[in-house]
């Protein structure tokens, strides 16, 4: 039977985590360069466009409809057989297009954190058609595989609560390629350009934050003890994250700063995501405290040294931070907080952390390949990169005819 307050937290959920694609437009927003701030906000709203649609008609089929194959295949293309009587097999007690439509703001916001690692540089054509290929040939059956009915995967034993593979370690790892194969931003030698707009930088944390209760604790898919305990391990890690950031970057540099704090933040959440459902809150402090330690070696040192060119740190924050959270849920993962779970190697089940690593490196392997050859597929079609006059004039006039900041004479 279908109950009200499931439903009622798990629409609330919905509508917290589509506020999170918009929070991430200002995130990245604030961090390019103010001559492309529009051609980001552009491309996060046009993914909550085009995937909104994409997901109805067949995303939402390739990804949850039953099969053992490489993807659930489409007996539900157009939402044909989704209605609103509830499916046990993954909500029995919300409607079916509930779950439906919360699924979909996750496989939006998941293309979505791709653009940190390319901004800048993409045409906004290309994007369109290398969004749309990439959703459908590596969310969607990465998806099935791990959350799905009959994904190899999930029948493995993967434990990912709120999408640390399917989500994190997924956009993190297409966002290397797509970095490494796009190339370097112009005259990126003789000038890092700082963030623009720190406060926009700040506002989307805040926006992600508060969004990040629900795609978390509305991955319990019921107002319960479940979602209690991942809405308050959530917060728990980020506050541990943002924190740890910033005392490394006291010790280090001399002095804390508010960039590095909200970008700790954002690791912690990261990280908890795979965990949330099930672990309790000493282990999100550990998370969060040594995610914002990988990630910050990973952005500050190793990320310089090899030189190549992640513009706002997609693979640095959602990758290692993913990675650490899914190996994580493996070492602290504990039946006593989630009996539908498994215990992990410190409750005596090493089995469980090998399961997950072989989820990570399925992961790595298959999108980081799939990404490779959608890019070069649409760069031989389409063109991907920007001309170079048109990259030093910026995207908002080239791409769009609009300048975010206007002076009135």
């Amino acid at each position: 039977m279908i109950n009200a307050g499931d439903t009622a937290w798990v629409l609330m959920s919905t509508a917290l985590v589509m506020l999170m694609t918009p929070g991430l437009a200002f995130f990245y927003g604030g961090m390019v360069r103010r001559k492309n701030i529009l051609g980001v906000l552009m491309q996060c709203f046009i993914v909550l466009c085009v995937l909104s649609l994409q997901w109805v008609l067949f995303g939402y089929s390739l990804s949850f409809a039953p099969g053992k194959g490489f993807w659930g295949g489409f007996s539900w293309f157009a939402l044909n057989g989704v209605g609103l009587e509830p499916y046990a097999d993954y909500a029995g007690t919300i409607p079916h297009q509930a779950f439906m439509i919360f699924q979909a703001m996750f496989a939006i916001i998941t293309p979505a954190l791709i653009i940190g690692a390319f901004a800048e540089r993409m045409k906004f054509s290309a994007f369109l058609v290398f969004t749309i290929l990439w959703a459908t040939f590596v969310y969607n059956p990465l998806c099935h595989w791990v959350w799905g009915i009959g994904g190899f995967l999930r029948n493995l034993g993967a434990l990912d609560f709120a999408g640390g593979t399917v989500v994190h370690i997924n956009a993190g790892i297409a966002a290397i390629v797509t970095a490494l194969v796009i190339g370097r931003r112009k005259n990126l030698d003789h000038h890092l350009p700082a963030p623009h707009n720190l406060p926009f930088v700040v506002l989307g944390t805040a926006l992600l934050w508060f969004g990040w209760f629900g795609f978390n604790a509305g991955s319990a898919l019921a107002a319960n003890g479940l979602a209690v305990n991942a809405f308050v391990v959530t917060n728990t890690a980020a506050a541990a994250a943002g924190l740890s950031w910033a005392l490394i970057e006291w010790l280090r540099n001399g002095k804390p700063t508010l960039f590095g704090t909200v970008s700790g933040a954002v690791a912690g959440l990261v990280a908890i995501t795979p965990a949330a459902g099930y672990v309790g809150v000493v282990p999100a402090i550990v998370i969060g405290l040594l995610v914002s330690v990988f990630c910050f070696v990973a952005v500050t040192i190793i990320k310089p040294r090899l030189g190549y060119d992640d513009a706002l740190d997609a693979f640095g924050v959602h990758c290692v931070g993913g990675i650490w959270g899914a190996l994580a849920t493996g070492l602290f993962a504990s039946k006593a907080i989630n009996p539908a779970g498994a215990d992990g190697l410190f409750f005596g089940n090493p089995k469980q952390f090998l399961v997950q690593l072989i989820t990570v490196l399925v992961t790595i392997v298959y999108t980081a390949v799939t990404t490779f050859v959608i890019y070069k597929l649409v760069d031989l079609f389409i063109g991907i990169r920007v001309s170079e006059k048109d990259e030093v004039i910026g995207l908002d006039l080239t791409q769009h005819r609009e300048s975010a900041y206007t002076v009135l004479e």
